[in-house]
Order: C-alpha cells, then sequence, then structure tokens
C-alpha cells in the first residue's frame, strides 16, 4: 500500500480536469471536492438538496474553477433524469474526465432474518444500481477524455462478510464487482477504474453506524483526501482493477 502520508499533490495536479462528486454536499464527498478544487479542478458537485449544494457552491467557488452544482436523487431518479445530466456536462463540458461515487446510505444494522425488505431495496438501488446506471450514462463523456477515472467507494464489509451489516454488505460485494467487471472492459482503453476504501472516519455515517463511538479518535474527512487525489489524478495512470485502503487494514472500518 502506498504510504499516503507522504504523498504530496502538485498544486496544478488536476488542472483543466472535470470530475463529478456524488454525495458531495457533506463528509468524505465535501472534503474531497473542496481539495480537487484547490488542485485545479472543474469538480460537478452532486447532492439531492438544492440548500446544500448552494451552499457547497459558495464554498467551492473561491477555492479554484468555478464549481458546477448537479442535483439529483439517487434514490427515486429515473433513467431519463441521469441522461438529462449527462447531456448538461456534455453540453458544457463535451467531456468527463473523472468520476467519484461516493454517495451512500447505511441502512440498517440487523440479522437478515429480520431485515426490512423495503429498506433493503433501497439500500442495494441507492449503494449499486444508481452508481450502475450512472456511470453508463457517462461512460461516452468518459471515452473522450484522455485520462478518465472512475472510482467506486467500497467498505470494510465490502469483501468480506459480516454479521449484521445486510443490504450495505450486500452492496459494497456488489460494488467491487461492477468496478472489477468494468475495469476489465475498459483494459486498453484511457478509462482507468478503481475502488477506494476510506476507512474509519469520522462521518455521518460512521455515528450511525457506531453511535456509541467518541468520533474525535477518527480521522477526519479532510485528512485522509490524498488517495482520492491520487486515483483521481494523473499521478496514477495505468492503475486500474485496484481495491484501494486509504489506511491500513488494522484501522479501517468493519
Amino acid at each position: 500500500m502506498k504510504d499516503w502520508d507522504q504523498y504530496e499533490p502538485a498544486p496544478d495536479l488536476l488542472q483543466n480536469r472535470v470530475i463529478l462528486v456524488t454525495g458531495a454536499t457533506s463528509g468524505i464527498g465535501r472534503a474531497v471536492a473542496q481539495d480537487l478544487v484547490r488542485h485545479g479542478a472543474t469538480v460537478v458537485a452532486h447532492g439531492r438538496d438544492a440548500a446544500a449544494l448552494e451552499t457547497l457552491y459558495e464554498e467551492l467557488k473561491d477555492l479554484g474553477p468555478e464549481p458546477v452544482v448537479a442535483q439529483l436523487d439517487l434514490e427515486r431518479a429515473q433513467g431519463d433524469e441521469y441522461q438529462r445530466l449527462s447531456e448538461q456536462i456534455e453540453s458544457r463540458f463535451e467531456r468527463l474526465d473523472g468520476l467519484l461515487h461516493n454517495a451512500g446510505v447505511l441502512g440498517d444494522l440487523s440479522p437478515i432474518e429480520h431485515y426490512d425488505i423495503g429498506l433493503w431495496q433501497r439500500v442495494i438501488h441507492t449503494n449499486l444500481n444508481a452508481p450502475f446506471i450512472l456511470t453508463r450514462c457517462l461512460l461516452p463523456l468518459l471515452r473522450r477524455s484522455e485520462d478518465a477515472s472512475v472510482l467506486f467507494t467500497t467498505s470494510g464489509v465490502g469483501n468480506v462478510g459480516r454479521a449484521y451489516w445486510g443490504a450495505y454488505c450486500v452492496s459494497k460485494f456488489g460494488t467491487e464487482g461492477l468496478a472489477q467487471v468494468l475495469a476489465d472492459e475498459c483494459e486498453n482503453t484511457s478509462i482507468r477504474v478503481n475502488c477506494i476504501n476510506p476507512g474509519s472516519t469520522r462521518t455521518r455515517m460512521r455515528r450511525q453506524a457506531f453511535p456509541a463511538e467518541d468520533p474525535s479518535s477518527l480521522p477526519t474527512p479532510e485528512s485522509i483526501t490524498g488517495p482520492y487525489l491520487y486515483l483521481l489524478g494523473p499521478d496514477s495512470r495505468g492503475i486500474s482493477g485496484e481495491r484501494i485502503d486509504c489506511r491500513p487494514a488494522s484501522q479501517s472500518t468493519r
């Protein structure tokens, strides 16, 4: 694993790159979006709440290139809404250089025997189906980039099944499978595809999963952005089909 504490991205690392970040209004998505802009990227910031997106826009616009906001409810959006987003990006930028699938929901931590069926469907759709649909719609724009990166978010439970993690765990298994299939299909193209595991981080989802945990014992989202910049930028050219941990396995979430 790369020593992320030693990684120092160049100030202009992402200059002239257009990168879409889902779930950008809070937590890791917000921190990554800020650092992407600071390093020269034009960020298409996705979220489902218009007010939160407006706040984020005001934060980002003074850090570097002017961002673009994209409102879309991944749980409820239909195919034509995804296609409309793709068309808007094409109309403005003609291509897409990076896609970070950061948005997701935890669902419930309960036994399979008692897992609510409707909630299961919601988690699988938001965490797995929606990234598939969005990626499918955006692939033509990614193919127009000379160096495109698609980055899926996985978890410590993304490749090892654990009791009570239910639909979230299953959705991350699916995410890793989707990323591997896409990486294999994109071999010998300008598109590389990887998964990133942020590990235990001071986020709202982490608090939901571990309410008794002391959040001050966890790294902040702002402290783990290095691997994201690396994988979304030119420094990671040639790396595809990999699963990257932001922190050592011993320090990652379950």
